[in-house]
């Protein structure tokens, strides 16, 4: 039997994507979730960070694996990295991990991850994407505000981010974890051009037909309106975040996705076009 490939966070935003697409290509897929959830074409494993007792079989007969780190927890490396070095143990020789545009190697939270790739893999590829196009229609806090206010709420001020569409970034993914040879390294991935949240909203309210507009609050009340929901720590992390964009610290366009994949990224408004038609709107 042929190795497969383990995706970790396979319901997630980009696991789903890229556990599909690898099935699609006839691979061998583990998809690996806390409830062990079904997808199409792949074999449903139970994976859990914390427990340390569902690694071995989530591992068995993988040579390649696809790494999300668990969500909101900002030290990932304590639970990682003894899944990694098992993970080498056991066979695996690529891994890719999804991490952060904001975040280098050597940096805080995935960055220590990330780091420690090189010395534990023959090949090894890090995708950085800049903030998701999902953000404004998933079910992430912007877009539960575009539909119910009609705004969206940074301390971004008029800094700019290269949206990037999940779709690319599981297309990247999936070039790494299947290519001749290296697996790509340190990636940034970014869409096709740099927008500031008053230019999203003027295109998102174009494509919709509804005012949404982009509502500017300081850094500081950013952090105490997260910490009222969140972990004062982690509050303080994504405020964090929202001042480096207004600093412009995103404001760049990459090539990745096109030279990995030979096609352009896709636009925020072809984004936000194609999310209407799934929901009839």
């Amino acid at each position: 039997m042929s190795a497969a490939v383990l995706v970790i966070g396979a319901t997630g935003t980009t696991g789903g994507r890229v556990a599909r697409l690898l099935a699609g290509r006839g691979l061998r897929v583990r998809a690996a979730s806390r409830r062990a959830t079904p997808v199409a074409g792949c074999e449903a494993v139970r994976f859990d960070w914390y427990d340390p007792e569902t690694f071995e079989e989530a591992l068995r007969g993988v040579d390649r694996v696809y790494l999300v780190p668990p969500v909101g927890d900002p030290g990932p490396a304590a639970v990682m990295l003894p899944f990694l070095e098992r993970a080498r143990a056991s066979g695996v020789s690529r891994a890719v991990l999804l991490g952060s545009s904001a975040i280098a190697s050597g940096g805080p939270a995935v960055g220590r991850v990330q780091q420690a790739l090189p010395g534990l893999f023959d090949a090894w590829a890090v995708l950085r994407p800049s903030w998701f196009m999902q953000n404004f229609t998933g079910d992430h806090a912007h877009a539960r505000s575009i539909r119910e206010h009609g705004t969206i709420l940074t301390a971004t001020g008029e800094g700019r981010v290269a949206f990037v569409d999940a779709d690319d970034i599981a297309a990247v993914a999936v070039h790494a974890l299947t290519a001749e040879g290296d697996a790509g390294g340190d990636l940034v991935l970014t869409g096709p051009e740099a927008l500031s949240y008053d230019e999203a909203a003027a295109i998102i309210s174009e494509v919709t037909g509804r005012p949404v507009t982009h509502r500017r609050v300081t850094h500081e009340q950013l952090r105490d309106r997260l910490a009222g929901i969140l972990p004062p720590e982690f509050a303080a992390v994504l405020a964090g975040l929202d001042r480096s964009i207004a600093e412009g610290a995103e404001d760049r366009v990459t090539d990745t996705v096109e030279r990995l994949t030979g096609r352009p990224p896709l636009s925020l408004r072809a984004h936000v076009e194609h999310a209407m038609t799934a929901v009839g709107g």
